[in-house]
């Protein structure tokens, strides 16, 4: 873009072009006779990054692209959450676990690929007392359960992820779930005031 046309587009965004450099809000002189009040959207506080990823992430992260259904168990994780009374860090926990076992898919019972008799978001086993495969395919349910779990480790609120996830989970693969922290916790940011 030439530099007539960037010193145009940043005049109309409000920020002054010096030398090369953007400098901050153009400070606009008017007529207070002439001046309306603006609107100002206000936007809901996002929660803490620190609080959401307070160790930071471990090794390689990964993403993926979320449908409707996925984007619904997400916001079904963050309501039961909240109806736990349990911080956005345990959300970011539950989403990370959810992402690693099935991808936010709410699994039935998947025949030959099914590992034993593991069900929904987080992958549970009635054969294991999480509850009927009714109850575990309910999001609600099955992310209360996680929590209930969750809430049983002691110090889970300053565990890495891996840590917390694993100790509710007993996977045979502990340390995948650190892959999707990152991923949970932007999902957390964004749908937790929503």
């Amino acid at each position: 873009m030439n530099t007539i046309m960037r010193k145009s587009v940043l005049s109309v965004a409000g920020l002054a072009f010096v030398g090369g450099v953007f400098a901050g809000p153009i400070a606009h002189v008017a007529n207070q006779a002439d001046t309306k009040p603006a609107a100002v959207a206000v936007q809901a506080d996002k929660p803490d990054i620190s609080k959401l990823i307070p160790h930071g992430t471990q090794g390689e992260q990964s993403h993926i692209t979320l449908n409707d259904e996925q984007t619904a168990n997400v916001k079904a994780i963050i309501a039961a959450t909240k109806k736990a009374g349990l911080p956005e860090r345990a959300a970011v926990i539950s989403i990370a676990t959810s992402l690693q076992e099935s991808k936010l898919e709410n699994l039935g019972h998947l025949g030959d690929m099914n590992d034993h008799d593991s069900l929904g978001l987080f992958q549970q086993r009635p054969s294991s007392g999480w509850g009927t495969p009714e109850q575990i395919t309910d999001p609600e349910y099955s992310t209360t359960a996680f929590l209930k779990g969750l809430k049983q480790v002691d110090g889970w609120q300053d565990m890495p992820l891996t840590v917390a996830a694993q100790t509710v989970q007993v996977s045979a693969y502990p340390d995948a779930y650190a892959q999707w922290e990152q991923q949970a916790a932007d999902l957390v940011a964004q749908y937790w005031n929503s």
